[in-house]
C-alpha cells in the first residue's frame, strides 16, 4: 500500500523506525506486537514503503505471506507513516528496529548510518548473528525500547574509496566487509595488497575481504578468517581462494590505511560493500579503505558475553567445560 502519511509525529514525539524481512512466517504476529505495545505508549512507528502491501495485490501473493499492512497496523492504535526507504527515511527515530536476519539488518544500517540513528534487531532468520533478541521476546524487548532501558555502543565501520588513473570514481562503506571479486568469474583475479604505503603480497586469488570485528562472522569467515570480538577495533584482509604460498589473513591496526590494486594486465573486479552496494573496479583500479569516520551505533538490551553469543548462534561444542562460573 503506497499510503505515504505526512501527518505529524506522534504526541510523545518519539517515533521507531521498521525494517522487515517481510517473507518471515512471523513477521505478522511480531509486527502486531510492536504495534500495539507502541500504540499504548504514545509511540509512533514508520514503516518502508517497499515493505508494505499493494494497494491492489496481484496473482504473485496469492498463497504467500503479505508484507506490511498499515492500515491493519493502524486499526491496532498504532500511529503509522510510510516512508520511501532512503536517506532520510530514519531521520528524527529514536531507533531503528530490524525483523529479520543479517541481510535485513544491513539494509536497515544503510538506512541508520546517514543519520546516526541506533539499530537493533530481532532474529526472524536462522542463525541472525547481527540480531540482538529472539522474536520470542519482542514484547519485552520492546518495552525496553519505550522505557529507554537500553545502551547504546558503536560498532566500526569501513569507508572505502575508488581510484582508478588517480581519479577518486566512487566512495562507499561497509559495517561488515568490503569484498573485491573477479567480475568475470573467469580465470584468477590478480592482486597486490598494500597496508600503510608499502606492498605486502602480491597472488592470483578469486578476491579478497576487507572486513570489520563485526564483518569477521560473516563472509570473512567463510572464507577461513578468524573470529574477532566486536569491541576489538582492527581491519582484518582474508584472501579468497588465493593461488599463492603466502596469502593467509592478516590483522592490520585500526589506524591503516588498506589499499588493494587490480593489476592492469588481468580481470576486472567488482568491489561489493556489504552484498548491498557494488562499483565496478577496471583493471589497474585502486581500492583503499580506512576505519569509518562514522561507526553503526548498536542498541544492546542484553549484557552477555561476545563468547556466549558465539557458542549460541554457532552451536558450539562446549561439553565438559569445568572453568569458573561467573
Amino acid at each position: 500500500m503506497t499510503d505515504h502519511n505526512d501527518a505529524a509525529p506522534a504526541a510523545s514525539g518519539r517515533e521507531f523506525l521498521v525494517v522487515a524481512h517481510t517473507g518471515r512466517d512471523n513477521v505478522h504476529e511480531t509486527m502486531a506486537v510492536i504495534a500495539k505495545r507502541c500504540a499504548e505508549a504514545g509511540v509512533g512507528l514508520r514503516v518502508i514503503d517497499h515493505d508494505t502491501m499493494p494497494s491492489h495485490p496481484g496473482p504473485q501473493y496469492l498463497g504467500t505471506v503479505y508484507p506490511l499492512d498499515p492500515a491493519e497496523l493502524r486499526e491496532i492504535g498504532a500511529d503509522v507513516a510510510v516512508t520511501a526507504g532512503d536517506e532520510q527515511s530514519a531521520a528524527g527515530c529514536e531507533v531503528v528496529i530490524v525483523l529479520g536476519g543479517d541481510g535485513t539488518f544491513l539494509r536497515a544500517a544503510e538506512l541508520a548510518h546517514p543519520v546516526g540513528a541506533p539499530v537493533l534487531g530481532i532474529n526472524l532468520g536462522h542463525i541472525g548473528f547481527l540480531a540482538e533478541a529472539e522474536a520470542n521476546r519482542v514484547d519485552e524487548v520492546i518495552g525496553k525500547l519505550i522505557r529507554r532501558d537500553y545502551e547504546i555502543e558503536d560498532r566500526m565501520t569501513l569507508d572505502v574509496c575508488v581510484h582508478v588513473d588517480g581519479e577518486v570514481i566512487a566512495k562507499s562503506w561497509a559495517l561488515n566487509e568490503a569484498s573485491i571479486q573477479n567480475l568475470s568469474r573467469q580465470g584468477v583475479l590478480e592482486l597486490i595488497t598494500e597496508v600503510d604505503g608499502r606492498p605486502v603480497s602480491a597472488f592470483g586469488a578469486d578476491g579478497i575481504l576487507v572486513s570489520t570485528p563485526t564483518g569477521s562472522t560473516a563472509y570473512a569467515f567463510s572464507a577461513g578468517g578468524p573470529v574477532m570480538w566486536p569491541d576489538l577495533e582492527a581491519i582484518l584482509l582474508v584472501p579468497s581462494n588465493a593461488h599463492a604460498l603466502f596469502a593467509r589473513p592478516m590483522i592490520t591496526s585500526p589506524q591503516s590505511r588498506v589499499a588493494v590494486e587490480v593489476l592492469a594486465r588481468g580481470q576486472d573486479a567488482l568491489l561489493s560493500c556489504d552484498g548491498r552496494r557494488n562499483i565496478d573496479v577496471p583493471a589497474g583500479g585502486r581500492i583503499e579503505v580506512v576505519r569509518g569516520e562514522r561507526p553503526v551505533h548498536w542498541v544492546r538490551i542484553d549484557s552477555d558475553p561476545f563468547a556466549d553469543r558465539l557458542v549460541r548462534k554457532f552451536q558450539l561444542p562446549v561439553t565438559g567445560w569445568r572453568g569458573r562460573q561467573l
